[in-house]
């Protein structure tokens, strides 16, 4: 069963019906009765109905731009960059650190251990910390070239170890292409562009909502 992942875009607060996230189907369905996560430190929820256009879904599948109610939530608990997933399906979770292949485009000048740009990845746009330059590689063939380099400049692939500055959800690329791919940003503009080969990931410690532990009851 393939794992559902929904990238919320906005969340809003509608009257009388309650906090609705609206966003996109990545991959898997959603559902009204499923219980869902929001990832990397969102609450665990149950989703009471699902929307399109304004008419109600009895699944919303990959590719779809919806809107669904979840009960028991904030809209201050729901921020753009959180991933939704299916509780009880490996759901997504907070990384705390990943390797990740790293090509660099366009940088001035030279990027070392501890650089701290800011990664586009899905929604999210936070600063990560290249903590460790693992190897430079030959970027056409794979092949390492130098372990431990000092420094990457333009036009070099390097494989980093990277720690994100606030809590965020990746995947590594081949699992999940959407949560595996991310630009690196600088100076305004896009300095490198990465894919994610491996992540840590912390243990979830999510607040679940009472419509959630309804919903697993009865299940």
């Amino acid at each position: 069963m393939t794992r559902g992942f929904f990238f919320p875009q906005d969340v809003y607060k509608i009257g009388g019906i309650g906090t609705v996230p609206v966003g996109r189907v990545e991959t898997g369905k959603i559902k009204p009765g499923m219980v869902v996560a929001f990832a990397p430190n969102g609450p665990v929820t149950e989703v009471k109905s699902v929307e399109m256009h304004h008419e109600a879904l009895l699944e919303a599948n990959p590719g779809d731009n919806v809107g669904f109610n979840v009960k028991n939530v904030s809209v201050k608990d729901l921020k753009r960059g959180f991933v939704t997933s299916d509780s009880k399906n490996d759901p997504a979770k907070e990384a705390a650190d990943f390797l990740a292949q790293v090509i660099v485009l366009n940088h001035p000048g030279q990027i070392q251990a501890g650089y701290s740009p800011v990664l586009d990845c899905h929604t999210a746009h936070i600063a990560c910390k290249f903590a460790e330059l693992v190897t430079k590689i030959d970027r056409r063939t794979g092949k390492e070239l130098e372990a431990n380099p000092k420094n990457v400049k333009s036009g070099d692939s390097c494989m980093v170890k990277m720690v994100p500055s606030k809590p965020m959800c990746v995947e590594s690329f081949q699992q999940y292409s959407a949560l595996g791919r991310f630009a690196v940003r600088d100076m305004k503009q896009t300095v490198a562009v990465g894919v994610i080969k491996d992540v840590t990931k912390k243990e979830a410690g999510a607040k679940t909502t009472k419509s959630a532990e309804k919903a697993l009851k009865k299940k």
